[in-house]
């Protein structure tokens, strides 16, 4: 699309309207999104490259044991182990059971995997957490680029709109001034 006769479009400047003056107010993502859309380069990226990939042992480790710990797979196995252990406690260990009812030893056991399993999954979540605030950022960011967009084609239509009304205008004022200068002959 070219810009309308008279009006050089600036989209800095149309920015500013709609998110005032530069500097004032702005937070950095809005400034680094009318720098971007200034230069006319995208801000879009894939998540791969908004979110860092680069995850330590540790992290993998957590998303993986949270990924495991939070799955109808655990679920099962973690029942079937305690229905083995129940039986094996009071039917085929009678005599000498390694953990007697009312299973003591059982619930020390699982106390322990929920001591140790629940701040591995908080970590997780915490980084869930960093990489959805993140994406939320991008996702802001590219909003306030279509706005500003949409925004800024508004105005070129606007301009346009009154170029062309000016000149239908001029056109109207010249068919008139044939018309009294035909009439003044007549």
């Amino acid at each position: 699309m070219t810009e309308p006769r008279g009006h050089a479009f600036d989209f800095r400047a149309s920015a500013m309207r709609l998110l005032g003056p530069m500097g004032v107010g702005l937070d950095a993502v809005a400034r680094r999104v009318v720098e971007l859309a200034s230069a006319r380069q995208s801000i879009n990226r894939s998540p791969d490259q908004v979110i860092p990939a680069s995850a330590t042992l540790g992290q993998r480790a957590a998303d993986k044991v949270a990924k495991f710990g939070g799955s109808w797979t655990f679920i099962g196995l973690f029942a079937l182990f305690l229905i083995i252990w129940v039986a094996l406690n009071s039917v085929h260990l009678a005599k000498a059971p390694l953990d007697p009812y009312p299973y003591i030893f059982l619930n020390l056991i699982l106390s322990m995997i929920a001591a140790i399993q629940a701040p591995i999954i908080m970590m997780s979540q915490n980084r869930l957490a960093q990489s959805d605030r993140l994406m939320a950022n991008h996702d802001y960011a590219v909003n306030l680029k279509a706005e500003i967009e949409i925004m800024a084609l508004h105005e070129k239509f606007d301009a346009m709109r009154t170029d062309e009304l000016h000149a239908q205008l001029q056109r109207q004022q010249a068919l008139l001034e044939q018309l009294l200068v035909l009439q003044c002959k007549a």
